[in-house]
Order: C-alpha cells, then structure tokens, then sequence
C-alpha cells in the first residue's frame, strides 16, 4: 500500500490534489493531509474512508507535518507531495515498481494550472534535472550555501530523454517517493538542525547519496506542480532565522559533519556529477 502525506498550511488546492490522487491510483492508498494551524471550509474536506485529516490549531511547521504524517502511516510505500500537484494515472504502481530498498525516487515534473486543473504549456521541457550549486552561491534564501537549481543542460540533452531512470544529484521537494523503512532510516525530517521548513531536498539528497543510497528519477510517470511565485504568496510563513539555519547546517555536509549516517565524503558526490559552478579545486 501506498501512503501519501500533504503537509497543508492555508491551501486553496488540497481538495483537488486529494480527489486527483484517489482518482490517479491504481492501486491501494491512504491519503493523510496535515491542516497545519488551518481549518479548510466543509466542502472542501473529502468525504472517504481512504482519506484521514490530522489537524493542528497552531501550525508546527512542514518537517514536523511530514513526520506525524509519516508516523500513523501504513503503508510499505511513501509519497510526499505538495497540495497544488496533478498526477499521472498509475503513478502509485509506476513508482513502487521502481524503487530499491535503499531508493529515493522523483517523478519526471510538469508545471501545473490549478484553476483548470490541467498541464500548463510554457514551451519548456520537464523538469528531471537539477543540480547542487557551490556553496558561494547567494542565489537561494538563507544565504550563500548549496541550493537546488534546474539543470537545463541536461533537460534539454535528447539523449538524455531515452534514459528513463537515472540518478539525481538534487531535486525540488515537491514531491518524493520511497519505502517508509528507508524514511526510519534516513531519519527524516531532522527538525532540529534543518528547522521547520527549509532545505528538504537537500537533506533527504545529501542523507541518501552520501550513506550509499541513490536519488532517481523516474520519467515513466510525472506530477505536475504549481509554481505559487511572488504574486499568491505562500503557504508556510518563512522566517529568516529558520532560513539561516537550514542552510547553514546544510553547509556542515561540505566538511563531512552534518550527519553519524554518513559513509561517503561530500567530494564523492561532487565527482559523481560534475555538476556546473564546480572545479577541480
């Protein structure tokens, strides 16, 4: 079974995100959405017994969401999403029928209009790609550190398209699939040194990567996320200080001292992927 967690915190979009992923699924679910320091009006809470709300009346933050979601999960399976995301048809078994025990799997990403509930067409090609940036790089919140960043290189190689599963070196936090033992394992989500919200990607990215595991993705099948952008705000409140500490405990992974897990040095992952903004120094 697959068990899906929607940290939600003042969603216009969760009642379609919900019935698109009951309708997508092809096999056996459970939906659990976390109403962080929310309550949604009544239409809006779907009515099924696969479908389960765990609310908070004074929001808690999105890595305490993801885990208390997590924790009353039963699935052998987990998926995180966002609550502005359109899935695939199958996307539960597409999934599951490519994830090693030891997996962090993403989906290929199109961009999402929530209004129609439809793909949005930007004359771009999905987003499979991204890469970590050197860690002088001012150009993510919470200052200079290693932010996730399109690879547009590679979304753009057409060889590259043949390839239907192939390694991450990073990825947007939107949406990620893998076994929930591997979850215990990784020991997601680290509150106390990431913070509530930031820095998700690279957490789960730098813990798998560099403990021997893998990131992949799959464009076998997709999501299709909403970019909010400046003009509709955000849900979750980001306060500077929880910004600074996310990336500058992601920051302690360069010097090999972010985590007891860690079996792999952090120039193995640069080495892996020789990714842009890097050099041999």
């Amino acid at each position: 079974m697959l068990s899906v967690v929607i940290p939600s915190r003042n969603e216009p979009y969760l009642e379609k995100t919900i019935r698109d992923l009951l309708k997508k699924a092809t096999g056996k679910i459970e939906i659990t959405a976390v109403l962080d320091g929310y309550w949604p009006k009544a239409p809006e809470i779907v009515d099924d017994e696969r479908v389960h709300y765990l609310h908070y009346s004074v929001s808690r933050g999105m890595r305490n969401a993801i885990n208390m979601g997590v924790a009353i999960s039963k699935g052998e399976f987990l998926l995180k999403t966002d609550a502005h995301c359109m899935f695939d048809e199958g996307f539960d078994e597409k999934l599951a029928a490519d994830c090693e025990k030891d997996w962090v799997v993403i989906p290929r990403r199109l961009r999402l209009e929530p209004e129609t509930w439809t793909l949005r067409d930007v004359g771009k090609p999905p987003i499979d790609y991204m890469f970590m940036t050197y860690p002088s790089d001012t150009g993510g919140w919470g200052g200079a550190g290693l932010h996730g960043r399109e690879w547009r290189e590679k979304n753009s190689d057409p060889e590259l398209k043949k390839v239907l599963i192939d390694s991450l070196m990073s990825f947007q936090g939107s949406a990620w699939f893998m076994r929930k033992e591997y979850f215990d394992f990784l020991e997601l989500m680290d509150e106390e040194h990431y913070g509530s919200f930031y820095q998700e990607a690279q957490e789960i990215g730098l813990k798998a990567w560099l403990s021997g595991g893998m990131v992949v993705v799959n464009k076998k099948t997709w999501y299709a996320h909403w970019h909010k952008g400046k003009e509709n705000g955000r849900g979750y409140f980001l306060a500077k200080a929880d910004l600074v500490k996310g990336n500058d405990y992601t920051n302690k992974w360069i010097t090999n001292e972010a985590w007891h897990k860690q079996t792999l040095p952090f120039k193995s992952l640069i080495e892996r992927f020789n990714p842009p903004m890097w050099h041999e120094s």
